[in-house]
């Protein structure tokens, strides 16, 4: 199946807020943020700014007409600072003129004094000055205190890892039209559709119906654009609605690495407790996370390191602390992942600490623990249809992991300038949103009385492929070409309250609610044809490949003409479904339930060469065995392994988030902050599918694939860990992520 979003993108022709034809009169926004961390606003002078060329109207937090208030699971975040900022980038007022450069010559022009208080950026001075954004959190099972008096080798130790810009190619952005009857209409670059909805809402005082809002695609979010695009929206629409003419707020690529959250930054402690073969018995960690300003979604986020503390093995006595800290950074928010991959390094880091102890390998530990099913999540859910070990075995057989290991241990016997290193990184990750009420979607299906098929649903493009897969489950249940299949923007007049398209969740639920609107047509059309051909009650309709078939022999039905005479028979062609993930719970009083619906599992192993003089390292290859489930487009999931393993890489090994004492960025521009580009990717990523999974969740069996194979990127650390320590063996190192050429230089010789 193609995606044709892709072809649109190739030829420069899909559309984004930047391009978007204007009506006339519009007025672009620009908007006046905080210059530092922390402080009360004693004194702001708007008069020379609102008399600068092309100056319409400067708004600030005394012109909201109801709530200043967009907080979403903690209502503690406003749109525009009222007497005190928090952060650096924190909205303060917001420009409107004619131009967006007038716009930015009048924010130069805004005057304003602080009067500074003081600043907090590291989590654990937060804690220590019970600056928390919520009360600690805490899931546990068995007893651990109990339980370390039965290990063999107990070891602990702390573990830091960094924040990650989302660095999509899109900024946040949003259009507000006013439309007649007092209403709104914002054109979003969002992945909550409702969220920007409820809150523009919220902040304007009028029912939501007032409020339409629009998103045709994404040029990225990774996360970014769940919760944090909501401000832009919301202050796009408040100028339109008070001023009356459409506005238009597009950030710069400064603005948004200044004002935009990133990944949380977290630091962990841990303790773990093994039998001498390496079975672990006991596992405590305590995790200090870097909320940032305001809550946004920092707990939900930690919610999932909790979920994902443990990876995938079975340890029968855990207790896994968070603690979300509030700093005077910029709110951190969702990321690829959600937290999960925070939870999981600090298990894998600790795992490669207890096989030095045990004198054992990692891997060997690994093996050995790798859930079984019928075992019991420490947050009580059963582990059915687990794929941990045969992804395992399947990985170590095909890709010939023993050959690869001797083969690394050659190298290294052979030369001293340059050490290989090999890492295995198995996953297990939870489907779902842990917050069991936004597991629910719905689907808007049209068949035209040409045949073609048009489809409303509540999740939005941005690059992952959605759209291709929702046709593709259209295309299967008409049995239609998919060419005939058009999804529509996401629009919250066709699809309300819709749940945010994050969680890896929205191909499956969209997907499932798509399916079951089809059902309903193609039944309403069998039944239709039954009557047409004059067939019994016995006879088996079936419509295969645009055809009418009856009793398996094609009749002279096809599918156009099926569509034409139904119409005329006055049935209906359109349907619109709703479905919820089934079986999932949580009881947030004792944290014990089953809140997903199902796990995604594999295995990726990882080699690496350190050129052990520069501290420098190159992948050479990273082979995965992913649980895809049967997908429903193979080539979509593979690019969805492929940019998800090297985005965390690029989290584990070279993009590094830094802040001065004082809270300014520090890689505030694309030229002082490194991704990977083509010369840090693996020389070769070889990816295979998972044989004889099946997921009855899914739509026709398949699995999420967004953010599950980011984890497979964790391995690259122990990859350059187990190089590292081919040339210092005897030396612990410090485990702190991202892994830079320079820290590895400075811990080889420090």
């Amino acid at each position: 199946m193609k995606n044709f979003d892709a072809v649109s993108h190739i030829k420069g022709k899909s559309i984004y807020i930047d391009d978007y034809p204007l009506p006339e009169g519009t007025l672009h926004a620009v908007v006046f943020d905080s210059k530092i961390a922390h402080g009360k606003i004693v004194n702001l002078s708007l008069e020379k700014a609102k008399v600068s060329k092309g100056v319409s109207a400067i708004l600030t937090a005394k012109d909201i007409p109801s709530e200043n208030q967009i907080g979403g699971i903690i209502e503690d975040e406003t749109l525009l600072a009222e007497d005190e900022v928090h952060f650096i980038g924190e909205p303060i007022a917001i420009v409107l003129a004619d131009s967006v450069t007038n716009a930015r010559k009048a924010v130069k022009e805004i005057e304003i004094e602080f009067e500074e208080l003081p600043i907090i950026t590291n989590p654990r001075e937060a804690f220590s000055k019970n600056s928390l954004i919520a009360p600690p959190v805490t899931f546990s099972s068995g007893n651990v205190s109990d339980a370390w008096n039965n290990c063999d080798t107990i070891i602990d130790g702390t573990i830091d890892s960094g924040g990650q810009e989302h660095l999509y190619l899109e900024t946040q952005g949003a259009i507000s039209i006013p439309i007649e009857g007092n209403k709104i209409k914002i054109i979003s670059s969002t992945q909550s559709p409702t969220g920007v909805q409820r809150k523009a809402a919220k902040v304007l005082g009028v029912p939501m119906h007032q409020v339409e809002v629009d998103v045709l695609r994404l040029g990225g979010a990774f996360g970014g654009k769940e919760d944090q695009a909501t401000v832009w929206g919301v202050l796009s629409a408040l100028a339109a609605f008070i001023l009356d003419k459409p506005i238009k707020l597009v950030l710069s690529r400064e603005d948004d690495l200044r004002m935009t959250g990133k990944r949380h930054p977290y630091s962990s402690d841990y303790k773990m407790g093994l039998t001498k073969d390496g079975k672990i018995l006991a596992y405590e960690v305590t995790f200090y996370q870097n909320a940032g300003a305001v809550a946004d979604l920092s707990t939900a986020v930690l919610d999932r390191t909790l979920f994902h503390a443990t990876n995938c093995y079975y340890i029968p006595n855990v207790k896994a602390t968070g603690i979300s800290c509030k700093t005077n950074l910029p709110p951190n928010t969702a990321f690829r992942g959600f937290g999960g991959p925070q939870g999981m390094f600090v298990i894998e880091a600790a795992i490669v600490k207890a096989a030095s102890a045990l004198g054992l390998q990692a891997y060997d530990i690994q093996r050995i623990n790798l859930l079984k099913n019928n075992d019991l999540f420490y947050y009580g859910q059963k582990v059915e249809n687990s794929q941990a070990i045969s992804s395992w075995d399947s990985a170590v057989n095909l890709f010939n992991s023993k050959e690869l290991i001797e083969k690394k241990n050659k190298f290294n016997k052979n030369n001293s300038l340059f050490k290989k290193g090999i890492s295995f990184m198995p996953i297990c990750f939870g489907i779902s949103f842990t917050s069991s009420f936004l597991n629910q979607a719905s689907a808007l299906v049209h068949v035209y009385t040409d045949g073609s098929v048009g489809i409303s649903t509540g999740a939005v493009e941005m690059g992952q492929g959605v759209n291709a897969k929702i046709a593709t489950a259209a295309s299967k249940i008409f049995s239609i070409d998919i060419t005939k299949v058009k999804v529509e923007s996401t629009n919250t007049t066709r699809a309300a309250n819709t749940s945010p398209t994050a969680a890896s969740s929205a191909a499956d639920m969209n997907g499932n609610a798509t399916i079951l609107a089809c059902k309903q047509i193609l039944n309403r059309l069998i039944d239709f044809a039954r009557t047409e051909l004059n067939a019994s009650e016995e006879d088996d309709i079936k419509i295969e490949n645009e055809k009418v078939f009856i009793n398996g022999e094609a009749s002279n039905l096809i599918w156009s003409d099926l569509i034409s005479k139904a119409y005329f028979g006055r049935i209906s062609l359109s349907a619109q479904a709703y479905y919820r993930t089934p079986e999932i719970y949580f009881d947030r009083d004792i944290n014990k339930g089953s809140p997903f619906a199902y796990h995604v599992y594999g295995t990726a192993i990882s080699t690496v060469t350190l050129d052990v003089i520069r501290g420098t390292y190159k992948f050479d290859s990273v082979k995965i065995m992913h649980d895809f489930g049967k997908s429903l487009n193979r080539n979509i999931d593979i690019g969805q392994v492929e940019g998800a393993l090297v985005q965390g890489i690029g989290w584990m090994t070279i993009e590094e988030i830094r802040h001065s004492a004082n809270g300014k960025l520090l890689a505030n521009t694309l030229s002082t902050y490194k991704v990977p580009d083509i010369y840090s990717i693996p020389k070769e990523i070889e990816v295979k599918f998972l044989e004889n999974s099946e997921n009855r969740f899914g739509p026709f069996n398949s699995k999420a694939i967004g953010e599950p194979p980011f984890m497979y990127g964790i391995g690259a650390y122990f990859a350059i860990l187990d190089a590292m320590n081919s040339v210092r063996p005897n030396k612990e190192f410090e485990i702190s992520a991202p892994l830079t050429p320079e820290k590895v230089l400075l811990a080889l010789y420090s």
